[in-house]
């Protein structure tokens, strides 16, 4: 299928190199590792970390006589997958052996979809962003297709001095194979569509995105030509693990092939490796074409084919997805900035809900994102090692509604959540924390930081802004424990200000 250009160009995106402006044209091919308790073919087991080649079977050795049987799970999984990237399901797809030197799949071939996929064209919306100014560029990134096929083992040349041992436990997983359509112009857009695409695949429950477990691989097509020219010769960076390594490979591999097409050169059609410790790709094998692996169809696997009532049913029990949820959560008043946030991830995602359910979301949004997040983000965990739960942290925004802590006294009660748990009512009462709504003792202490303060008197008559500092001394003086919002009343009624 011929390329399609549907970007216009964008000189924000350009790279400037000696002898005018280049553009990055950017495809990518990501290998997602289907949630499923068995693999793709065979009942033996998917689970991570288990004792080399404890999880074999017959079929995943290639023993004689061993057939391939579908897993449904899978298929399942894989139309989930689509309907979630808004892209068309095959109600007949075709599986077919690619033949390729796989030193690390016993049969010395890949049962893979090659003419007819399971799923076809879809779109992912991909948010770039924030810019300085806080704003996001929404761009489209077309999906080309989805297949299944199953993963090769592992070779590992580490474990002998003259010899590389297998392990087969990877062998026959089943694989979601996600192609882009080259729509991304950028190493920031590319890095947005893995990182939302990966979102997406959590919200569903088809993949767990591990990329440092190898459950989720990026293969990136990258080339380079001069703006709104014709697409250039591309390299393919094989099996990028990690996002960012994703956004450095990608500026890597633009200035070789600048430097090179600059110098009067041509760009070889090869598969590279990137090396993150030089933080440069390096030159693998040629690039295959298609007809290079003889494609045909798997004479022991009749072609998968299910009806619309198997999609529909599958439809009916999809999750809300990052896009819908944001688009609720804007509508509940939060900004698109603090709503991109919370639906990053799934998990931050639910933990906001449980807090905000029945409380004001944007106060919510504010504690889970500034406090409770920027906590995580300091002691470099994620949200689900987070010691302050949910039920802890709406039990503190109760207080503060309530008017028995300050937001300054929450601020103290969170650090003791942090980092001692407990109930946060409790630790309000046990430790004296509750605010002073007293307004008898609250006017005592307005009046001796006034009586103390009479130069500053005249110069906040003068000027109402600094009466601010006549509360934050009275603040001070009451250990954070008054009623801010008294506190303000009174300053201004003892200075006579408007």
């Amino acid at each position: 299928m011929p390329l399609v250009d549907t970007r216009t160009p964008d000189p924000k995106k350009f790279i400037p190199g000696a002898t005018g402006d280049w553009e990055i044209v950017i495809g990518m091919e990501v290998h997602a590792q289907v949630l499923s308790e068995a693999k793709l073919f065979s009942g033996a087991s998917t689970r991570f970390g288990s004792e080399p080649n404890d999880n074999v079977s017959l079929v995943d050795a290639a023993m004689p006589g061993m057939l391939p049987v579908i897993n449904e799970e899978c298929v399942r999984q894989a139309v989930r997958t689509g309907l979630g990237l808004k892209a068309q399901i095959n109600n007949r797809s075709v599986f077919d052996r690619k033949n390729y030197f796989y030193p690390d799949l016993p049969q010395g071939y890949q049962i893979s979809q090659f003419a007819h996929p399971i799923v076809g064209e879809g779109i992912v919306i991909v948010s770039v962003g924030p810019d300085q100014k806080g704003g996001f560029e929404d761009i489209e990134v077309g999906i080309e297709r989805l297949h299944l096929e199953q993963d090769a083992g592992k070779s590992m040349h580490d474990q002998h001095a003259t010899m590389s041992f297998v392990d087969l436990n990877r062998s026959g997983v089943a694989l979601m194979e996600i192609v882009s359509k080259p729509d991304m112009r950028s190493s920031d857009e590319a890095r947005a569509y893995l990182t939302k695409l990966r979102t997406i695949l959590r919200y569903l429950g088809t993949c767990d995105g591990n990329m440092d477990e190898g459950s989720m691989r990026a293969d990136v097509n990258v080339s380079v030509r001069r703006p709104g020219g014709a697409f250039g010769t591309r390299c393919e960076i094989k099996n990028v693990n990690s996002i960012r390594f994703v956004g450095q490979a990608i500026e890597s591999e633009a200035r070789r092939q600048i430097a090179i097409l600059e110098e009067g050169g041509e760009i070889d059609q090869e598969t590279r490796l990137f090396d993150p410790v030089k933080g440069e790709t390096r030159a693998m094998r040629s690039k295959e074409d298609a007809h290079d692996y003889r494609y045909f169809p798997d004479p022991d696997l009749l072609p998968l084919e299910f009806d619309d009532a198997f999609v529909e049913d599958l439809a009916k029990d999809l999750p809300e997805l990052p896009d819908d949820k944001r688009q609720r959560l804007i509508a509940s008043g939060l900004s698109p900035y603090d709503a991109s946030i919370l639906v990053s991830e799934k998990a931050i995602a639910d933990f906001f809900e449980g807090v905000a359910e029945g409380r004001d979301a944007k106060q919510a949004a504010n504690w889970v994102i500034n406090d409770l997040l920027g906590a995580l983000n300091k002691s470099g965990r994620g949200i689900e090692e987070t010691p302050v739960s949910g039920a802890q942290l709406g039990t503190l925004l109760d207080l503060v509604r309530e008017g028995t802590i300050s937001g300054k006294i929450a601020k103290d009660v969170f650090e003791i959540l942090w980092n001692e748990g407990g109930d946060a009512r409790e630790i309000v009462e046990s430790r004296g924390l509750r605010q002073v709504t007293d307004t008898g003792a609250i006017e005592r202490a307005v009046d001796e930081v006034i009586a103390a303060n009479p130069d500053k008197v005249a110069q906040a008559q003068a000027k109402p802004t600094l009466a601010g500092w006549f509360v934050g001394q009275v603040m001070k003086a009451t250990g954070g424990k008054a009623n801010p919002q008294s506190v303000n009343d009174l300053v201004k009624a003892k200075l006579n200000l408007p």
